[in-house]
């Protein structure tokens, strides 16, 4: 009786097997029907494009998209961008737009990026001005100068003279070294500024120093700040009282021009026997 149950058992599994295995067959071998959707090229860049680039040929490749689905203003064709020049970088594979382009009269290079009323000025900068290599192009930064208004050095000051500036290109180039007669290599920066404030910044690269603060793009306050004097930061002086710092402050998307020096405090010499002390009267 137990055999008859274990033959009728395996009968059982081998035609499951048969019927399982035959319907897996039938399945693969079916054809397979395929569905062909319409598409419409788009223009995307072969490789990574700085700003300012001049697109050639090779920079461009077009990629099929769903139809219906490109972003509007996208080109069709690599011959309708040859030419013109970035405003903007732009990463591989991104699609080329419209707004990232210049004008076909402007060309390409560093002009087009320029905005209508602002200049773009170049100043030299080390490891240590340029934030260890962290200010690239599109990131923002403060500037600070040092320097002297009466060739005294106890006068010496620094203090924030611009601020919410855009760097337009970094990066190095050779200059002739004036003391060995050699060619080496060094840092440029360069800002987009008003004209007013590529006054200031000449004059502060040439009769002092500057140095560049980086500061997150998301951050469009504009500090004011009095400066600060050598005797003041070791406590020799007393700090001028600092710029107020309201809960809602100055924001401004383009660079400003920092020019407010706040008062310091009145104070009241107090002489006791043959001790002198200043207090702050707040």
């Amino acid at each position: 009786m137990r055999s008859r149950i274990f033959a009728v058992l395996a009968l059982a599994i081998v035609a499951g097997g048969g019927l399982a295995f035959a319907t897996y067959n039938m399945v693969n071998n079916q054809p397979v029907k395929t569905t062909a959707m319409p598409t419409q090229p788009v223009v995307v860049a072969a490789s990574d494009l700085q700003l300012g680039a001049e697109l050639k040929a090779d920079d461009l490749t077009v990629v099929q998209f769903p139809k219906g689905q490109a972003p509007e203003g996208s080109f069709t064709t690599t011959s309708e961008l040859v030419g013109r020049g970035l405003i903007v970088p732009i990463v591989k594979n991104e699609i080329v737009l419209p707004a990232k382009l210049s004008s076909k009269e402007a060309g390409a290079g560093l002009p087009p990026v320029i905005e209508k009323g602002m200049r773009a000025i170049s100043v030299r900068v080390n490891e240590v001005i340029g934030v260890a290599g962290y200010v690239l192009p599109g990131t923002r930064v403060d500037v600070l100068a040092t320097a002297s208004p009466t060739d005294v050095h106890a006068d010496t000051t620094t203090k924030l003279i611009l601020a919410n500036v855009q760097v337009l290109t970094a990066g190095t180039r050779m200059e002739q070294d004036q003391d060995k007669g050699k060619p080496m290599q060094v840092t440029v920066v360069t800002l987009l500024v008003y004209p007013e404030q590529a006054e200031r910044l000449a004059l502060a690269s040439t009769e002092g120093k500057i140095q560049l603060a980086l500061r997150n793009p998301l951050d469009l306050g504009a500090p004011e700040t009095p400066g600060i004097k050598a005797a003041q930061m070791l406590g020799k002086l007393p700090v001028p009282a600092k710029a107020v710092a309201s809960s809602n402050p100055k924001k401004s998307t383009g660079p400003v021009t920092n020019t407010g020096t706040a008062a310091a405090l009145p104070t009241v010499e107090i002489i006791r026997g043959d001790k002198r002390t200043a207090e702050v009267i707040r």
